[in-house]
């Protein structure tokens, strides 16, 4: 029998590790906080994947920046944000990048890429899939489109052509309901305030004209004011809804 100061593990076993909780970052406009991540797109041939690195603006839900290549690759993503960068023309201006923890996430020439841009780091809790939940659902939608090839992709390039017509039309058309079914870009371009109020006051006047067909509230077309990405315990119980698909 062991006294109460001799505790101590048999063989290679450790005490289980708590993993810390992932920072709260909040987004209030767009270009403050991105969420990226890299998927499979499958090939004809068995065991063979193109892979698509994807940017998402948490607060529009906009894909800013994507490129299909043939390997996973730090240095491949450290270019792909800069390019997002520059073409959001938000250089030096405070913006936080979140990931999940693979290997490209982790490279120090993504790292440094960082630095440079003055891009602040933030990861994902290992074996917490829903820690980078904005994309994983943009990839989700991407994988439920109709059109998406059940054979997979003949070639690179015709995986880039699809990637492209998908993220024009993600961008552009979809009316994603996370953000009261505006358009990615359209609350990208702040013009969801806009869009929102003729909603309502559309609404309004139909129940107006017609009281006897709405026996509740009109549908609530206040804009999103803010969005957080890894919200505390408490707060992730109230926000749950904006974590879930597009």
């Amino acid at each position: 029998m062991l006294c109460a100061d001799q505790q101590y593990r048999r063989g290679r076993s450790q005490p289980p590790r708590r993993h810390p909780a992932p920072t709260t970052h909040v987004a209030t406009k767009p270009n403050q906080v991105w969420s990226w991540d890299i998927t499979y797109l499958p090939s004809p041939v068995r065991g063979q994947y193109y892979y698509l690195y994807l940017i998402e603006d948490i607060y529009s839900r906009k894909a800013v920046g994507w490129e299909v290549h043939s390997a996973e690759s730090g240095e491949e993503a450290a270019a792909l944000l800069q390019r997002s960068i520059l073409s959001e023309k938000c250089l030096r201006e405070p913006l936080v990048l979140h990931s999940d923890n693979g290997a490209p996430m982790k490279s120090a020439t993504l790292l440094t890429k960082m630095y440079d841009l003055g891009v602040t780091p933030s990861r994902g809790r290992p074996r917490v899939s829903n820690d980078n939940a904005f994309s994983e659902s943009l990839f989700r939608t991407l994988k439920y489109c109709p059109q998406w090839p059940q054979n997979g992709f003949a070639s690179l390039d015709d995986a880039r052509a699809w990637v492209r017509d998908f993220m024009c039309w993600y961008n552009h058309e979809h009316r994603h309901s996370r953000i009261r079914f505006v358009t990615p870009a359209e609350r990208h371009l702040r013009l969801d305030v806009d869009i929102l109020a003729k909603r309502h006051s559309l609404y309004q006047q139909a129940r107006s004209a017609h009281p006897e067909r709405w026996s509740r509230n009109t549908r609530n077309w206040d804009a999103v004011r803010e969005v957080t990405l890894n919200p505390e315990k408490q707060q992730n119980l109230q926000e749950e809804p904006q974590l879930q698909a597009a």
